[in-house]
């Protein structure tokens, strides 16, 4: 469980880093580290300090939460991974893909009980 939580960790790291056009060696150069450690890092075979996720966080202007939050099965931590994806969408997209959440979470009960008889 660990070590997926530090992968899972490592690749928010990364898609943070792509999202802001930073390449692993420019982000090595602010962090003091080698390209190697970035890499490794991103790769989840390291882990990080928490002075750490607090610098990758402000490199990347979001929260520290967002980076650690990909690896929870908390449904807090889902509920505010939602909002955030909702909150870049208009009203009309919003309505669209709760209508399509709908749907699946009903094809999901239904296979589920199907499963049952």
């Amino acid at each position: 469980m660990k070590n997926h939580t530090i992968h899972k960790i490592g690749a928010m790291i990364a898609k943070y880093r792509k999202a802001a056009g930073i390449t692993q060696a420019e982000l090595a150069e602010k962090l003091e580290l080698s390209n190697d450690a970035i890499s490794r890092l991103e790769r989840g075979h390291i882990s990080l300090t928490v002075s750490r996720l607090f610098e990758l966080a402000e490199i990347f202007e979001c929260d520290a939460a967002d980076l650690l939050n990909a690896s929870s099965h908390r449904i807090q931590d889902h509920e505010r991974r939602l909002m955030a994806m909702l909150n870049k969408l208009e009203a009309r997209e919003r309505v669209m893909l709760l209508g399509l959440i709908e749907q699946l979470i009903h094809w999901k009960l239904n296979a589920m009980e199907e499963e049952l008889e």
